[in-house]
């Protein structure tokens, strides 16, 4: 019953320590899609973590799951997990508690989803009366809609048939090719499917306020798609456009202001593209993509040691 206690360990160790290291790193300010990813392997290697451990719990609590798990394996991996006849209310209680917490993420993810397309749709039929189909128009086809408007903004309206608005406020401030500059911005959150994200880290971070990953896991994911959007457009059109772009669009809410308030991160998307960082090299941008991928591994390392080592015997 050691391998069950060794992953809740290695989860909760992960939990606390990976938000602190991740903070103190810089390279994420230079490489954010790369830091998108490894927020992700961490959060995933935690809830594998947990997951196992249930399963390998369920097991030495009750026959009947230790039966299936272990359903075509030898009689000595069996043993080697040390499972015992009857696992005690403590792999009981941990497999419950752990089966209970699966139940209230996969809720918690589920309302996310169905709560974003349910604002979608409202948003979708909203824009429908304020900007109705042209004769011939595909209602299934990507559209951009300009509205009416006295405050410049543009946002992505993601879905099966997504729609970039801009107000006329913006076509009016954004000047030569800052327009596209947006347009970049917004179709590099629809390609790179940053709402799907997005809704998985409120998930967790509203199910599991306590938890230090997971709260500082929605945190990041606010900021560093913003910032890997950021790079899409500054690719195609420089950094000082999308810069002035993004001054354009907010300078009349006081952002730059002694008390940006809310919108301060949008402070400090400007400076960063203005300070032009290098980015990483190729060699260390794979290099951190590769220790990444295999930081869910461990938690499956701990996981099969001890059947492969009965195996190998």
């Amino acid at each position: 019953m050691m391998v069950p206690a060794v992953l809740l360990l290695l989860g909760a160790l992960t939990a606390v320590l990976a938000p602190r290291l991740l903070a103190r790193a810089d390279w994420p300010e230079r490489e954010p899609v790369v830091a998108l990813w490894v927020w992700q392997c961490v959060v995933g290697a935690v809830l594998l973590c947990f997951a196992l451990s249930m399963l390998i719990s369920a097991a030495a609590a009750w026959l009947a799951v230790r039966g299936r798990l272990f359903a075509v394996a030898p009689h000595s991996v069996v043993e080697a997990y040390a499972l015992g006849a009857a696992g005690g209310p403590w792999a009981a209680g941990t497999a419950l508690a752990l089966a209970g917490g699966a139940l209230w993420t996969g809720a918690r993810l589920t309302r996310e989803v169905l709560g974003a397309r349910a604002r979608r749709r409202a948003q979708g039929s909203e824009l429908l009366l304020r900007a109705p189909l042209l004769p011939g128009e595909d209602p299934a086809a990507a559209r951009l809609v300009v509205l009416e408007g006295v405050r410049p903004d543009a946002w992505w309206l993601p879905g099966t048939a997504p729609q970039l608005v801009v107000t006329t406020a913006a076509l009016g401030r954004l000047k030569g090719s800052q327009l596209d500059a947006v347009l970049a911005h917004e179709q590099g959150h629809a390609a790179a499917r940053h709402d799907w994200l997005l809704n998985c880290a409120r998930a967790l971070a509203g199910g599991f306020p306590r938890v230090p990953v997971f709260a500082a896991f929605e945190t990041e994911m606010h900021r560093l798609v913003e910032l890997a959007a950021d790079d899409v457009a500054s690719r195609r059109f420089g950094r000082l456009t999308i810069a002035l772009a993004l001054v354009g669009l907010n300078e009349d809410r006081g952002v730059f202001g002694p008390a940006p308030g809310p919108h301060a991160h949008v402070t400090h998307r400007v400076r960063r593209l203005l300070s032009a960082a290098p980015r990483l090299s190729a060699v260390r941008r794979l290099r951190l993509t590769a220790l990444a991928t295999l930081v869910p591994a461990v938690p499956l390392l701990v996981a099969f040691v001890p059947g492969l080592s009965a195996l190998a015997q």
